[in-house]
């Protein structure tokens, strides 16, 4: 059997930081079960110890779905921070503190101004307090792609003997390229499987050079147990790797990544949908998987491959992934084959000593209009007197 992918949603944590994108409390918890209703395995939900509206949300989360679903929240690396999670999540079945520690030279020395060996001493006395409370801690080394591997190791050793049973490493800034993340993921999973092969090992990837998806598949792979996502992507700055992607990504091909997800992929686009409409942000019209434009077609040569067989174009049904049949966009390049199946659904059959005719009037008017609708395609033909 095929290794189970572990898919941890952080729409609610991560996405929430997209600026203009503040949900109220109500649709918070919305969000949160549509999300639910995927079947993802964790959900975080917050940042409680940010502000006393955070907290609300995050409990308010735990105490309505968080017997379907494991519930995280994220703090620092500071007793405040974790009681705050620990408050928070703690009546969720499967409650999950997760603790975030910069790692590489440069929030070791700039923004912690502390020796390597301090910031060690730091995350091992809070994942130890963190499992005085709760039996799942996760530990996040923020900019582990920049990080020197040595120290990095030395700190997932020093943690994991600490009692943290995930660890997380995030490409925090979009730096990485999927070989060498791939690499490094590999590395870090041989030593951990032999450390303690319980310890789940996770990656969280941005997307600021464009390459989330690929730097998670990469570590997947390469034996990441968990991916850290968002619906649509959305997060910090050029935002996080997105679900639907990785998922689906996985989904076409289960023997290469050697794992699968239990995501109900049929729920992905209601629930990008429902996200994009509830935060306010609209989604990229060719937004891979779930965009406007995904499963729509207006090039000819594709058209007619469509029309003869589905996947000559598509490499997945839009039903897959609860989505809208695929759209043929009629335009200038459309070919005969196209506007004839158009014309047939609107219930009209052109006369075949018609047809050629008629197909110029149709190019004629799509140099015109950049696009043509079914309504035009109505009028076309009611003046041309072609019988419907």
């Amino acid at each position: 059997m095929s290794r189970k992918i572990y898919v941890f949603d952080t729409t609610l944590r991560d996405g929430e930081q997209v600026p203009g994108a503040k949900l109220n409390l109500s649709e918070k918890l919305e969000v949160a079960e549509q999300i639910a209703k995927m079947k993802v395995d964790m959900m975080e939900v917050g940042f409680p110890s940010s502000s006393q509206g955070d907290f609300e949300a995050v409990r308010a989360i735990s105490r309505k779905i968080g017997q379907d679903v494991w519930i995280a929240a994220l703090g620092r690396a500071v007793q405040a921070d974790i009681d705050c999670i620990y408050e928070s999540i703690r009546e969720a079945e499967n409650p999950l503190i997760h603790i975030v520690l910069g790692s590489s030279d440069v929030h070791v020395a700039k923004k912690f101004r502390k020796t390597p060996a301090q910031v060690i001493e730091m995350g091992v006395g809070a994942v130890k307090y963190a499992r005085s409370l709760l039996p799942q801690v996760q530990y996040s080394l923020e900019d582990a792609s920049r990080s020197e591997f040595e120290y990095l190791w030395q700190t997932i050793e020093a943690v994991v003997k600490a009692g943290a049973t995930i660890i997380n490493v995030p490409d925090t800034v979009g730096f990485a390229i999927p070989e060498e993340f791939g690499k490094l993921i590999y590395r870090i999973n041989d030593r951990l499987k032999n450390l303690d092969p319980q310890v789940m090992l996770s990656v969280h990837c941005h997307n600021d050079t464009g390459l989330a998806t690929a730097n998670t598949l990469a570590a997947v792979k390469n034996g990441a147990d968990k991916v850290e996502c968002t619906i649509n992507g959305i997060g910090e700055r050029a935002g996080n790797t997105a679900l639907e992607e990785v998922v689906m990504g996985i989904s076409l091909h289960p023997a290469y990544y050697g794992g699968h997800t239990t995501v109900d992929t049929r729920k992905i686009y209601e629930t990008s949908r429902m996200v994009s409409a509830t935060m306010g942000l609209d989604l990229q019209v060719n937004k891979a998987i779930t965009g406007e434009n995904a499963f729509a077609h207006s090039s000819g040569i594709h058209q007619d491959g469509l029309l003869k067989s589905k996947d000559v174009y598509e490499i997945m049904d839009p039903e897959t992934i609860g989505a809208p049949a695929m759209k043929i966009v009629l335009t200038a390049r459309s070919g005969r084959h196209a506007f004839m199946h158009v014309t047939q659904g609107l219930g009209f059959d052109i006369p075949e000593e018609s047809v050629a005719d008629s197909y110029q009037q149709f190019l004629t008017m799509a140099d015109a209009k950049k696009e043509i609708y079914d309504n035009d395609v109505l009028t076309l033909l009611k003046n041309s007197g072609v019988p419907s």
